[in-house]
């Protein structure tokens, strides 16, 4: 299935798109198919009608936000975010929602944060992990950080949901979510389902914390690549490339 073939919503507001600029977005794309949730890429102002929730998906974020600013993307997320859209930054996406970057100016800064860039290092510093978060799964959820951002503190407004030592890894306001690491490289639904219940949407499915038959190329079912592209891209851990902060 390519992203043109993905399926709009025949309800207004209940729509969850990707922000289609750079990153991860066909793998966000995948787990939100899987929650039975109406996806829809988005890169262009139309694309915003009706959402009722946008991802800002990890990448490079320098990348994502010059692109912002070139297309005018910015102003309509903030545009659409005051109108009631919620957002959710997983890894580079939180750092554009952040209200404060160490060292640099701030971007979107939609959400009371202090983030710090490449956080743990450089991209051979990336790392698996897990952990309990109760509001989310009564089991230990998978963690992938890949050249991840570290959230410093957060302010009036902002709950901590994840802190792990001297960082804190996954908190939210009332209309905003942001996670260092990337729920959309695991087999872990329980990000995503979150996320559209944040938004008042109702995902589908059972209520389990994992996909069993999700793999580390499932995405690849949502991209128009070659068969030569598709074996190399078997051949290299997805972890490793074309993402981080």
């Amino acid at each position: 299935m390519s992203r043109a073939e993905l399926k709009p919503s025949t309800v207004v507001g209940k729509m969850i798109g990707v922000l289609d600029l750079q990153g991860d977005v066909f793998e966000h794309l995948d787990h939100l198919e899987r929650l039975g949730v109406a996806v829809r890429p988005v890169k262009k102002e139309e694309d915003f009608n009706d959402l009722a929730g946008l991802i800002l998906p990890g990448g490079e974020s320098t990348c994502l936000a010059r692109l912002l600013q070139i297309f005018g993307i910015d102003k309509i997320i903030i545009q659409k975010f005051h109108e009631g859209m919620k957002l959710w930054g997983t890894c580079a996406g939180a750092i554009l929602l952040a209200k404060s970057v160490v060292g640099e100016a701030s971007h979107l800064g939609l959400i009371d944060i202090a983030v710090e860039r490449n956080g743990f290092g450089s991209q051979m510093d990336s790392f698996v992990s897990e952990a309990s978060i109760p509001r989310l799964s009564g089991t230990p959820l998978p963690l992938t950080f890949i050249r991840a951002p570290k959230i410093l503190s957060v302010g009036k407004g902002v709950e901590v949901l994840l802190r792990i030592d001297d960082y804190i890894a996954a908190a939210e306001s009332p209309d905003v979510l942001v996670t260092i690491f990337h729920p959309e490289l695991t087999p872990s639904l329980a990000f995503h389902r979150y996320f559209t219940r944040k938004c008042g949407v109702e995902p589908g499915g059972e209520e389990t914390a994992s996909d069993p038959s999700w793999e580390k190329t499932s995405w690849m079912r949502l991209a128009r690549i070659t068969p030569i592209e598709r074996q190399a891209i078997r051949r290299t851990p997805r972890e490793g490339i074309a993402t981080g902060d």
